[in-house]
Formats: C-alpha cells, structure tokens, sequence
C-alpha cells in the first residue's frame, strides 16, 4: 500500500498520478451512464411513448436519438479535464471543444424540435408539403446558427461586438435590396397561419380564377378553368379582396322564367306551386321562393329563389340541369309556353 500511495503522489508535471487516475475514472463512469442512458432508458422511454396517442413523444425521443456519439464523449471527457490542473492554452482548447460540441449539439436538438413542431402545424393547415413551412424553417435556421456562432467565438474569447454591428448594418442592406421578396415570403407566412385559402380551394381574385396548385415562398400557383397556370404574388394576394368559393356551405341560386303573354291567369297562378314541388322533390335542394316578377318585352316572367345545400360548382349544375329537364317537362304536360324574342305586328287596313 505504500507503495501504492508513493506512485499515485508522483507528480507528473503540475498533477498527481492521483488526480489522473480519479479524472480516468470520472471519464469512465460518465462515458458508461450516457452509454446506459442512450441504450436502455431512451429504449424503454421509446416503448412507453409508442403506446400514448400523441406523436410528440415518439418525436422527442427521435431526436435524442439523433445526438451524436461525439458529443457524449467530450461530454465524458470535459468534466474530468478540468479537475486536472492544466495551463491556460490546455483549458482554453478543452473549453473551446466543448463549446463548440455543445451548440452544434444543442442547434440541432432545437431544429428537430422545431421540425416536429412545424409538420404538425403544416399538417393542420391541410397543407404538410407547404413551401412557406420550409421558408420559416429556413429563416428559424439561418438565426440559431449565426446565434451559435456568436456565442462560440464569444466564448473563444473574440470581441464580436463590431461583428455584431457589422451583421446589424449588413441586415438592414441586404432587407433593403430584397424588400420585395422578403414582403412576398411573410406574406405567404400570412396566408399559411391565417388561411384564407388552402391547396384545393378554387378562389377569384379580381377578374382572375382558378384552383389553389401550389403556395411557394414568393407565389402562389392556381390553375385556371382553362387549363393554364397562372402564377401570382403573395403580396398581392393578401392586399386585394379574394373570393374562396371552397368555404361555400351552400349555394343561392336565383334564375328567370318568362312565358308567352298568351298564356291564361288560371295557368299563371299554378306555376308558383309547380316548381316549388319540383325543386323539393330535388335532393340536397331547399326551395325560398316563386313569384310573378313582371312584365317582360315579350314575356311574363317569373323569379325563382332556392339552395343547393353543396359549394361545388358541379352538384349546383348537376341539380340546376336536373331542375331544367322537370320544369320543361312540367309545362309541356300541362301546355304552358316559354317566351322567347317575338313582335306582333298589327296591320291596319
């Protein structure tokens, strides 16, 4: 034993045998605890999380995953360093290691979190390959990494008070130069969270129409009725009025039937209940109402009110055309005449 003790007193350079071999077995027990750490209780964390009904769990436990070895072993060996005494330059290197370990670590830990949390937001819009998710992914991670490259050469000991500065003025020029774009790109944040439409959604803007294709960083993509694709701003979709016929619940329709003036009262006064129980015999339809409107130059017209309990555009056609062939049907069988342009002309002898 004492010589034992007599070896671990030598002293090699400014520390003891002693001091290396309590840092040794420091490093061992730390290296062996994220070893037990990583391979049992994040695996049994694992199992627990597969059973609970969120995916936010099942996520975290993906991301810890994701830590790289590497950062365990200078987590393992910095502790034990620095309870050596070792000279400036020596902390100053070991410091800066793990500085370094530690952001890259810790930027990528909050960028698997901040993924997750992203394709579940993208998810609920309806829309989990939108392009203005992938923008804010990108400008969340542009800010931690120059953040963490900061806070590593501050820690490195460097001044980076004038870098700060430089950065700030080199912002402000650069926001400048691409106001336009960067204008276009939060307004497509603008239209991703408060969702005035979606991919799918056929919208007017102005005397421009279409279905919602894509919604980009800078554009929005719709695709005509005609079949084009046409290819508007962001910023100008969320500066002008915009109709989103996709939100419809139900649509009103109101349309005009005008009859010969030959056509006698008794006839007149029963072409009010004929379309109401043609348009109730209609399913999916609620009839408003049938009146005698007017005279017409040729005709006696008549206005007709009622729902299609359905916004799109093809079932409102589909019940419209439906409609048609019974109210044509209807006044042949019971000889009521549709007006159509015609003059009388009377000759006076």
């Amino acid at each position: 034993m004492d010589q034992l003790n007599e070896i671990l007193a030598m002293q090699v350079g400014d520390n003891t045998v002693r001091n290396f071999v309590v840092a040794f077995v420091w490093f061992i027990g730390l290296f062996f605890a994220f070893k037990i750490f990583t391979k049992v209780v994040v695996k049994r964390l694992d199992k627990l999380a597969e059973k609970t009904s969120n995916n936010f769990d099942d996520a975290l436990i993906d991301v810890i995953n994701n830590i790289h070895w590497f950062f365990y072993v200078v987590l393992a060996l910095y502790f034990p360093l620095m309870m050596l005494a070792l000279n400036e330059t020596a902390v100053s290197w070991i410091h800066g290691i793990f500085v370094v370990a530690f952001v890259y670590e810790f930027i990528r830990f909050l960028m698997g979190l901040i993924d997750v949390g992203l394709r579940s937001m993208a998810k609920k819009k309806g829309n989990e390959d939108a392009s203005a998710f992938q923008g804010i992914r990108l400008v969340i991670k542009i800010f931690l990494w120059v953040t963490g490259l900061l806070l590593v050469l501050s820690n490195l000991g460097f001044d980076i008070t004038s870098l700060v500065a430089g950065l700030g003025i080199g912002g402000i020029a650069i926001a400048l130069a691409v106001q336009n774009i960067l204008g276009d790109m939060f307004s497509s944040f603008s239209i991703v969270f408060d969702k005035p439409f979606i991919v799918g959604d056929y919208i007017v803007i102005g005397t421009d129409k279409g279905v919602v294709k894509k919604i980009g960083l800078k554009t929005t993509r719709l695709e005509t009725l005609q079949g084009e694709e046409l290819i508007i701003s962001n910023k100008e979709l969320t500066s002008v009025r915009l109709q989103n016929f996709k939100k419809m619940k139900q649509r009103r329709i109101t349309f005009n039937i005008g009859v010969t003036y030959e056509t006698s009262a008794k006839r007149l006064k029963e072409i009010d209940v004929l379309i109401e129980k043609i348009i109730k015999k209609v399913k999916d339809t609620e009839f408003v109402r049938c009146h005698f409107q007017g005279f017409g130059e040729f005709s006696l017209n008549f206005e007709v009110v009622y729902f299609v309990k359905s916004g799109d555009y093809s079932i409102f056609m589909d019940k419209q055309e439906e409609i048609n062939f019974a109210i044509v049907d209807a006044f042949g069988k019971n000889k009521i005449e549709m007006a159509y342009p015609t003059q009388t002309l009377f000759v006076k002898k």
